[in-house]
């Protein structure tokens, strides 16, 4: 393919930057990926549980965390669900759909940054592989200046460079958090950076006797008696506290509340999130014509996990589970049953950026064009987790990879 002239600077050569680099190609531009890992694509492989889910048909804002929601709507209209679909399929990659989520036929994330790579290689873009960049000025034009693995600097010239760093989160994929550094080195702001998409600790002692637990629940978050946020799934319970997709949901809420006010998170968890009041009371008491038959522990069986129930019997204040449910008082009983409701957990942070799936923050929309480029420093796009757009779980961060990286490497070639 014939170049344009425009030498062009691509920092990480993740979801977005290879994105970045094939939209950028394709305009005929001189591309150079700079990347730190010796492979390109190496977060995309940890991606869906190793499926890749990279896109989704429910799409739109309410998927997302944003300061600037209005921004973020208008990008998405530009390079959707169908832009992605298309993207993939013309470099030959079998999509299928699951309930709305997207996922490569062979459901191996793998062949997504085969595929990638593939096109990367075919559009003739220059890989530079095991080189940190350090530090990026600009006069006339660009210099960006790092160190190859083995510790020999070099320095390189381009027109424009698109940054694709991504954030801190799992920094085994090379995510150290670097591209923060180097946007806010050419005059870029931050919005405070915190781990999203993560698992919650707890300070009560219960919970290394439960873990493994899994059940369906409603869990609601509160600090200072206000209820921030409620999300519904599959709860895992770990020996350290509480995990699971509605736990991922609300990581980033938790975290920014921890951060800006301290103390502790109340996550109040219901297992019957399906039952009115109404209809849990009818169901409790169908249970009581029961109860001369049984013992506690016999007679709340087949409610929720074995283990759940017996924690809930001792911290309703029944000594043993062989008491006859004749002997507990209708308020014991009532007790059981609130906590099936309203257990109430203490949440007191997170796990760290290691075991985080993406971070949440970075570098406001605000300080950006509809094309990505910088409104600070002309030259100089930014794409992917850099920014500060976060996603729900369910292809929405990859979607947003896709999207900024392709709308960045289109904007630099013009």
């Amino acid at each position: 393919m014939r170049k344009s002239g425009k030498k062009i600077g691509i920092i990480g050569g993740g979801a977005a930057g290879m994105t970045a680099a094939i939209a950028a190609a394709r305009q005929g531009a001189d591309v150079t990926i700079l990347e730190a890992n010796d492979r390109l694509g190496k977060k995309i492989l940890a991606t869906g549980n190793g499926k890749c889910n990279l896109g989704n048909r429910k799409l739109d804002t309410s998927w997302y965390y944003t300061e600037d929601p209005g921004f973020l709507k208008a990008r998405l209209k530009q390079f959707g669900t169908r832009q992605t679909i298309s993207f993939f399929q013309g470099m030959g990659l079998m999509i299928r759909e699951k309930g709305g989520y997207l996922y490569p036929a062979s459901e191996q994330a793998a062949v997504v940054a085969d595929v990638l790579c593939l096109e990367v290689a075919a559009l003739g873009v220059h890989v530079v592989r095991e080189y940190k960049v350090q530090c990026i000025t600009q006069d006339r034009d660009f210099k960006v200046s790092g160190v190859h693995r083995g510790g020999e600097p070099e320095e390189y010239c381009f027109d424009k460079v698109i940054l694709c760093c991504g954030g801190k989160a799992s920094p085994r994929t090379g995510s150290d958090g670097s591209g923060y550094e180097l946007a806010s080195r050419l005059g870029h702001s931050l919005v405070p950076v915190v781990p999203a998409l993560v698992q919650l600790r707890c300070r009560d002692s219960f919970f290394k006797m439960l873990a493994g637990v899994r059940a369906d629940a409603q869990i609601s978050v509160y600090h200072g008696g206000e209820c921030l946020a409620t999300e519904r799934g599959e709860l895992q319970i770990t020996d350290y506290g509480i995990s699971g997709i509605p736990v991922f949901q609300l990581s980033r809420v938790v975290n920014y509340i921890l951060a800006e006010k301290g103390g502790e998170v109340e996550a109040v968890i219901d297992f019957f999130p399906d039952y009115s009041r109404e209809e849990y009371q009818k169901f409790c008491d169908a249970r009581a014509l029961l109860q001369d038959r049984h013992s506690v522990e016999d007679f709340f069986t087949g409610m929720l996990n074995q283990k759940l129930m017996s924690l809930f019997i001792r911290m309703a204040g029944v000594s043993g589970g062989n008491v006859p449910v004749s002997e507990v008082t209708p308020r014991i009983m009532e007790r059981v049953y609130q906590l099936c409701r309203q257990w109430k957990v203490h949440v007191t942070g997170s796990n760290s950026f290691d075991c985080a799936q993406v971070c949440a923050g970075g570098v406001p929309l605000c300080e950006i064009t509809d094309q990505m480029e910088s409104k600070l420093v002309p030259g100089l796009y930014l794409a992917g987790e850099l920014l500060d757009v976060d996603g729900k779980c369910g292809g929405y961060n990859l979607q947003w990879a896709w999207c900024s990286g392709y709308l960045a490497g289109t904007g630099a070639a013009r």
